[in-house]
């Protein structure tokens, strides 16, 4: 396109005609310049600039990620998402176990070549700008972060566990074989956790996102993506996350005393999150009691791989509430 074929469809598929001078940009390295109303050309592929995601955990907006640009697709008005390139890196705690993550812009760009046909992963591909950047053009999955899907149970934990747990069980066991898949393709996610879930609204699928995170961990290649799995299903068999100050503080009804709680009864990952649910919840089969235990303090065996926790949670729906 040229910048007049350009402006023209800027004016065509923005809210507000665009006037001055049009700012296009083809290297994205100082994403922090990039502006709302601008444009960013990658060989045949024109976007207009919305403005930036925001990290949202924990049922809240947080900051604006920079490097994460909502935009409009220029050839036909569509609501995209690009990831331009940003370097990070930080240290993980397991235990007595420090481990480097960081970010690793081509391995999404792989990891979305690899899994483009399969339905539980988010879509998109990769183009690199002039300046060797591998930009990620990703397709906007509409739906409920699963976080949130399991914060607006608003029931008592038991009518929670009988009547609506075993069914998200299942649908989570698929999610799980997903990422199985993806280990099997000797990838990891990177980045596993109860908001990099969506749960799309076309196809009703527990689908994953976010796969820029890496890790180094030579001991257990694919540990950091299994610890991510054990966390959601703490929150998926807890509806929610249960840590011991705030329950000394104030617990719900119904639920057990946390006096008797020991120091093995704890997460290995979170230093008060209680992993050992049946003590507040004495209607949790043992089996699946004994899944999440495999990621507490008290635990002398990992798994060792996602084939490993997925055979134990299969074994687990025979004791569920039918």
């Amino acid at each position: 396109m040229t910048e007049a074929e350009i402006r023209e469809k800027v004016d065509l598929y923005s809210r507000f005609p665009h006037r001055g001078k049009l700012k296009i940009w083809t290297n994205t390295t100082e994403f922090m310049d990039i502006q709302a109303g601008d444009v960013i050309s990658l060989e045949e592929h024109h976007f207009l600039v919305r403005g930036e995601e925001v990290e949202g955990r924990f049922g809240l907006d947080g900051e604006p990620k920079f490097w994460v640009k909502k935009v409009i697709d220029l050839s036909d008005g569509s609501s995209k998402i690009l990831k331009l390139v940003f370097y990070e890196s930080f240290l993980m705690q397991i235990g007595p176990v420090n481990i480097r993550c960081f970010r690793s812009p081509r391995k999404e760009a792989r990891i979305l070549g690899k899994t483009r046909d399969d339905p539980y992963f988010m879509k998109g591909f990769d183009v690199q700008d002039p300046a060797g950047n591998t930009v990620r053009i990703l397709e906007r999955i509409q739906g409920a972060r699963y976080y949130d899907f399991i914060q607006n149970f608003s029931m008592d934990h038991e009518t929670y566990f009988h009547e609506h747990f075993p069914g998200i069980f299942k649908r989570l066991i698929d999610c799980f074989e997903a990422m199985l898949r993806l280990h099997q393709m000797e990838e990891v996610h990177g980045d596993i956790r109860n908001d990099h879930i969506l749960i799309d609204r076309k196809n009703n699928l527990f689908t994953w996102i976010d796969f820029d995170y890496t890790y180094e961990w030579a001991e257990n290649p694919f540990g950091v993506d299994l610890f991510g799995l054990g966390n959601i299903l703490l929150f998926t068999v807890g509806m929610g996350f249960h840590n011991l100050p705030d329950l000394k503080a104030c617990a719900p009804p119904g639920m057990q005393p946390t006096s008797c709680m020991e120091p093995e009864d704890l997460s290995l990952f979170f230093k008060h999150r209680i992993i050992n649910l049946q003590k507040l919840f004495p209607y949790i089969p043992d089996s699946l009691n004994h899944v999440l235990m495999h990621f507490s303090c008290g635990t002398d065996v990992f798994y060792e791989s996602t084939e490993e926790l997925l055979r134990d949670l299969k074994a687990c729906e025979v004791q569920l509430p039918s």
